[in-house]
């Protein structure tokens, strides 16, 4: 339960619920092909990726971690992700080829969730790795780039290099994604076999 005025302690959860509440007013604004629209959804998945770094941090911070927390956390994070990427597959911002990134970054999205989840039968936990960070980071700002490329200025070809960036960036976090997934299924193993 979150309390008003919320204590130190509601905040990392305040912070996941934000995340929840914005996925389904993206998803309208990714399907009106508007630029104001692809502007505000640029804001709100930048209030949504800074939630997801701060509710961590605040975490981590104050040593915050509760039982709804734990639950809360990665639901929203899986659920904004995906949300994003299918969106942008529904959109034609990814098509063809450039849908297996995303499609490659959902499947690891799930698998670890249903790892984290088996594992936490076992009262295990897998630490969150620098990689797996740096992963988040390149896939974040990739996403926003693509969320924009189809309503920026074609004046000197801007529009192409912020493709061209947010493609290039979501390349790179399928690599880390199949990397940081890979290194997560070693450590697990051992426990898988118990």
């Amino acid at each position: 339960m979150i309390n008003w005025p919320p204590r130190k302690s509601d905040i990392p959860n305040i912070l996941s619920i934000t995340r929840l509440i914005l996925i389904p007013f993206m998803v309208v604004l990714f399907l009106i092909p508007q630029p104001w629209a692809a502007w505000t959804c640029l804001v709100l998945y930048t209030i949504a990726s800074i939630s997801d770094y701060l509710d961590g941090y605040y975490a981590r911070r104050y040593s915050q971690f509760s039982p709804v927390g734990v639950f809360l956390d990665p639901i929203a994070d899986k659920l904004f992700v995906a949300s994003v990427l299918l969106m942008f597959t529904a959109t034609g911002r990814l098509t063809g080829l450039w849908a297996v990134p995303a499609l490659l970054i959902l499947m690891r999205e799930i698998f670890i969730a249903g790892l984290r989840e088996f594992l936490a039968g076992k009262e295990v936990k897998i630490p969150v790795t620098r990689l797996a960070k740096w992963k988040t980071g390149v896939q974040m700002g990739s996403m926003g780039f693509i969320i924009m490329y189809q309503h920026v200025t074609h004046k000197l070809y801007f529009s192409e290099m912020v493709e061209w960036i947010g493609k290039t960036g979501i390349l790179v976090a399928m690599v880390l994604t199949l990397i940081t997934g890979w290194n997560y299924a070693r450590n697990a193993w051992p426990h898988l076999k118990n």
